[in-house]
């Protein structure tokens, strides 16, 4: 299917969007989408013929787990609310722990690599068979960008893609931004990940800006696209014609204006690096990575579960890099452990920003303070039931470890932890907070 120019549709943008000409379709993360109605933004776009694809971003297909039939059934009610002829996910895992490996269930509130193994090959393989038989739509998965690598890694990204690809049938999003933060980050090149790719799979296209900082690229979403990474988006255009080129941005939104104008310099990226005279036919490379011996025959093969072991030893391998990167737990051997701590202060801080959007009282109630004690508390307590059981968390915390020398702010905290948390058993903090109320209705 032909989608043309697109833009991430987010709600602080909502407006803008809609205003924007030359649009063909949108993307909506899926889990800020409720299951049975939609904003009034998606509809007046939808109205307009407008294509909406929902972009998850929690189901962790790369995760030791099989996929939780809640989370796809959620996915699916949205993609049947929306009428959308695809649903994209990603290529990570995205929590760690429980049964597979009897230790608390740990969230990373992010994103993070799988290894290029087999055996990890065999454990998402199966897990996006599962997926793509709950979807009413087909699925696609995008490449993610990466702060750290795994060692012993025995497939290139284009070689894992198209093994992926080869197995289960999935289409794949493209995200040039990755494939350059990847560049930076891993010192992988984006060409070479292109020759391998099976060019043929890819539904659409992501373009999203990021910064680098001490050598190392961050994949903000909150920066204007770069000249590189244009350069990776003609690369792969002077390839292939995509079906769709999408431009993201999650923060730091711009005017309307600004987006606009970068919307059209990826028109005009397009549009330069497809003329005839640069497209050239690029013979995919088969060719295995050192150590990963005969690419055809290694694993088994579409429709075979993972064999014996791949889910255990993925979740002891990812529950060891998710325990060192949120709970100070030791770094696993083989990992930078100076990327480890880029990777650990990212995930506290987009922790951080994410609680802040989800509870905006929490940084109005402290002020300043706010980053500083929620990264202090982030170091303490990894996060294990999504962002707004974590708002409420730190909260708890704040009351229970004395609470804050103003107190307005201290009876403000009070009422809305109160009001947030909900029935449930009393408990040290209940009586706690409750005692604190206590003393302020007195003063």
């Amino acid at each position: 299917m032909k989608l043309g120019i697109g833009i991430g549709w987010r709600p602080e943008i909502a407006a803008e969007v809609e205003a924007l000409t030359g649009i063909d379709w949108v993307e909506a993360v899926a889990e800020n989408l409720c299951a049975d109605h939609l904003p009034g933004s998606l509809v007046r776009l939808r109205e307009r013929g407008v294509t909406v694809v929902p972009h998850g971003v929690s189901l962790g297909l790369g995760g030791a787990d099989r996929p939780d039939a809640g989370r796809l059934a959620g996915l699916a009610a949205r993609a049947e609310l929306l009428g959308t002829p695809l649903v994209t996910e990603h290529i990570a895992f995205v929590r760690a722990g429980g049964p597979l490996t009897a230790t608390p269930r740990l969230e990373a509130g992010h994103l993070l690599p799988v290894p290029r193994t087999w055996d990890a090959l065999e454990v998402l393989c199966e897990n996006v068979r599962i997926a793509q038989d709950s979807l009413p739509v087909p699925l696609a998965l995008e490449n993610i960008a990466a702060l750290i690598s795994w060692p012993d890694e025995e497939l290139t990204e284009g070689q894992f893609l198209a093994e992926l690809v080869e197995r289960t049938g999935v289409r794949l999003l493209i995200d040039v931004a990755n494939l350059h933060t990847n560049h930076v980050n891993r010192g992988e090149d984006p060409a070479k990940a292109l020759d391998e790719l099976p060019l043929e799979a890819i539904a659409y296209v992501h373009v999203a800006g990021g910064v680098e900082k001490d050598g190392v690229w961050h994949d903000t979403h909150a920066h204007p696209v770069t000249a590189p990474v244009l350069d990776v988006l003609a690369e792969l255009r002077s390839r292939v014609d995509p079906p769709g080129v999408l431009l993201e941005r999650d923060d730091a939104f711009p005017p309307g204006a600004e987006l606009a104008a970068e919307l059209e310099t990826i028109r005009g990226t397009l549009r330069a690096a497809g003329r005839p005279e640069t497209i050239r036919v690029t013979p995919r490379a088969v060719a295995p990575a050192s150590g990963a011996g005969n690419l055809r025959g290694a694993g088994p093969l579409a429709g075979e579960p993972a064999a014996p072991g791949a889910r255990d030893r993925a979740a002891v391998a990812q529950t060891a890099l998710l325990s060192s990167l949120v709970a100070g737990t030791p770094a696993p051997e083989g990992f930078d452990h100076r990327r480890l701590r880029v990777q650990s202060r990212a995930l506290a801080a987009k922790r951080a920003d994410v609680v802040a959007k989800v509870a905006p009282e929490l940084p109005q109630i402290l002020g300043d303070g706010y980053r500083a004690a929620f990264l202090d508390y982030a170091r303490a307590r990894p996060m294990s039931g999504g962002y707004r059981r974590d708002a409420l968390d730190f909260a708890e915390r704040i009351l229970i470890s004395g609470g804050l020398a103003d107190p307005v702010a201290q009876r403000r905290l009070t009422h809305w932890w109160e009001d947030r948390s909900g029935p449930r058993p009393p408990r040290r903090t209940a009586r706690i907070v409750r005692a604190a109320r206590a003393v302020l209705v007195g003063k």
